[in-house]
C-alpha cells in the first residue's frame, strides 16, 4: 500500500514576537508605521513557513501571523463595522454551571481585540490586504523551497466563515441574523475565490457550527440550534458555490479553551449538517478529553464519496506533548474505520487563536507538531503504508 498519512494543522501558530507586539499595538489603536508592520509580517510568515517545513508538516500556511484573530481581522478590510466595542459577550453554558471557575479564567484574549458591531451595510474597503496575504505566503513558500526540499508541500490559507464573523462581530444593522449572514457570505465570497485563484487550499473556519451552542445560542435547545447551524451551512455553501469541493476544507470546534465543555454538542448530532457542507475535508477536535472518544462514531457513518477527515490528534489547550505512539494510535483508529487514504493528521484547533492569548507555550506547540509528524510516520508504518514523501 502506498500514500502515507499526511500532516497539517488548524491555522494559527505561535506568533513571532515582533509581529505580536505590533498587532497588540494596532488593536489598542496605537499608531504604528505601516511599512514597519508589513516588513515584520513578511518576515514572520517566512519564518513560520520555514519552521513548518523543518518540522516536516505536509500542508502548511502563513500561521495567521498578521491577523489579530481568526475572525476579527475582517474589521480592517470590510466596511460596515462601527467603532464602538460590542457591549456584551454571551455567557457559556459551562460558565454558568461553574461560576467560580469562570471568574478565575475569564477570556483574556477578547480584551486585546477590537470587536465592534455591524452598524452599516457591508462592503470591501481594503481588498488589497487579501492580495498582500496571498503574496506573502506565495513568496515565503518560494523562498523556503530549497534544493534539498523537493518533497511535495501544499499551501492552505484560512478564512473566516460568515457564521464565525457573526459570532465575534454582532449585527445591529440587518433585519435579522439570516440577512446578516447572507450579507457576510456575499462579501467574503470574494476572499474565498481569491485564495483559490492564488493556488491555495481554502480553509473555512466554522466554530459557529459547534461552539456557538454554548455561547451565542445558549438559549436554544439542540433541535433548534441544529436548524440555525443548518442555515449557516446553507449560507456557506452559497458563498463557495463556484469553488470545487476538493479545493476546500472546513474546521469545526467546540471552543479552543481549557474548561468543562460539559454542554458540548456530541459530534454524532452534528454530522448530518457538517457532511452537507461543500468542503471535501473536515477538520475537527478529536484529542481533548471531551471528544477523544468520538472516533468510534465514524463506524456508523457512511462517509460521502470524496470526503476526507482531518481529526485533531493534538490537544491545543494543554502543555503536555503527545507521545508519537499516542498520535499513531489515534490516527490508526481513524484509518481502520474510514481508510488511511481518507485521513490527514491535524490538531484540535489553533495555537495562536487570538493575539495575546497563549494557552500552550510556543516552544511546546512546535514540539507537539513534531510529535504529530513522528506519529503519522509511525501510523503509516503500522498500516503497512510507504512513508516516502511525494516528489
Amino acid at each position: 500500500m502506498t500514500g502515507r498519512i499526511r500532516t497539517t494543522h488548524t491555522g494559527s501558530l505561535p506568533r513571532v514576537e515582533l509581529i505580536e507586539e505590533l498587532l497588540l499595538a494596532r488593536e489598542a489603536n496605537t499608531g504604528i508605521d505601516a511599512a514597519r508592520f508589513e516588513a515584520a509580517a513578511a518576515e514572520a510568515v517566512r519564518s513560520v513557513v520555514e519552521r513548518q517545513i523543518s518540522v516536516g508538516l505536509d500542508i502548511v500556511n502563513d500561521g495567521e501571523q498578521h491577523k489579530p484573530s481568526y475572525a476579527t481581522y475582517v474589521v480592517d478590510r470590510v466596511g460596515g463595522f462601527g467603532s464602538s466595542r460590542r457591549s456584551t459577550f454571551p455567557k457559556r453554558r459551562d460558565s454558568l454551571d461553574f461560576p467560580r471557575w469562570a471568574k478565575a479564567s475569564s477570556p483574556r484574549g477578547l480584551a486585546n481585540l477590537r470587536v465592534p458591531t455591524c452598524t452599516h451595510g457591508l462592503h470591501w474597503r481594503d481588498f488589497g490586504a487579501v492580495t498582500t496575504d496571498l503574496e506573502r505566503l506565495t513568496g515565503a513558500l518560494a523562498v523556503t523551497a530549497a534544493p534539498s526540499r523537493h518533497e511535495r508541500r501544499d499551501g492552505f490559507m484560512t478564512s473566516a466563515s460568515p457564521g464565525a464573523i457573526a459570532m465575534m462581530l454582532p449585527n445591529e444593522h440587518y433585519a435579522d441574523d439570516e440577512a446578516y449572514l447572507r450579507a457576510l457570505g456575499t462579501v467574503m465570497r470574494r476572499e474565498y475565490e481569491a485564495i483559490i485563484e492564488a493556488g491555495f487550499i481554502l480553509q473555512l473556519d466554522c466554530p459557529d457550527l459547534a461552539a456557538s451552542y454554548n455561547s451565542d445560542f445558549s438559549d436554544l435547545g439542540l433541535v433548534d440550534f441544529l436548524d440555525v447551524a443548518g442555515m449557516h451551512v446553507d449560507v456557506l455553501n452559497e458563498a463557495t458555490a463556484s469553488i470545487a469541493p476538493s479545493r476546500m476544507r472546513m474546521h469545526v470546534c467546540w471552543g479552543n479553551y481549557e474548561g468543562p465543555h460539559n454542554h458540548d454538542v456530541p459530534l454524532v448530532d452534528l454530522l448530518p449538517m457538517l457532511l452537507a457542507a461543500r468542503p471535501h475535508a473536515l477538520s475537527f477536535e478529536a484529542a481533548n478529553p471531551r471528544h477523544a472518544h468520538e472516533w468510534s462514531v465514524w463506524r456508523d457513518v457512511d462517509l460521502p464519496e470524496g470526503k476526507v477527515l482531518i481529526p485533531g490528534v493534538l490537544d491545543t489547550t494543554t502543555n503536555y506533548i503527545e507521545h508519537p505512539a499516542l498520535v499513531a494510535e489515534r490516527l490508526v483508529r481513524y484509518a481502520q474505520v474510514v481508510g488511511p487514504e481518507r485521513i490527514i493528521g491535524g490538531a484540535d484547533c489553533g495555537f495562536g487563536t487570538m493575539v495575546g492569548l497563549t494557552g500552550v507555550h510556543p516552544d511546546i506547540a512546535w514540539a507537539k507538531l513534531g510529535s504529530l509528524v513522528d506519529g503519522a510516520r509511525l501510523a503509516s508504518e503500522q498500516l503497512g503504508i510507504s512513508t516516502e514523501r511525494e516528489p
